[in-house]
């Protein structure tokens, strides 16, 4: 019983020891990932102020983007005004998709 209690306590230590040593490497990697984040997350702001640049004829339709892909929201006059909109966002340089979820007006 000591023994398998020694085994044990010697586990719980070399744990800890672990974790204390994988520590600054680990929050290392935190900080290179959030860093990534944030590059990301500008990225996709400026692409988003382009393509609201690229759609501002289209009354009532907004834009949000997400690592490259672009949502447009929003309610459009006729199916031709909704296709326009989306030509326009996915002719910005730096957009991958355009993802529709315009409505038409009745």
């Amino acid at each position: 019983m000591t023994n398998t209690f020694s085994r044990l306590l010697a586990t719980a230590a070399f744990t800890a020891l672990s974790a204390a040593a994988l520590s600054p490497a680990f929050a290392a990697g935190q900080q290179e990932g959030a860093m990534a984040g944030a590059a990301v997350a500008t990225a996709d702001s400026a692409l988003n102020a382009k393509v609201k640049a690229a759609i501002a004829d289209f009354k009532g339709v907004s834009a949000t983007t997400s690592q490259g892909v672009v949502t447009l929201t929003g309610q459009v006059a006729n199916t031709d005004t909704g296709t326009k909109a989306i030509q326009a966002a996915s002719s910005v340089e730096g957009v991958k998709e355009v993802k529709s979820e315009l409505t038409v007006a009745k």
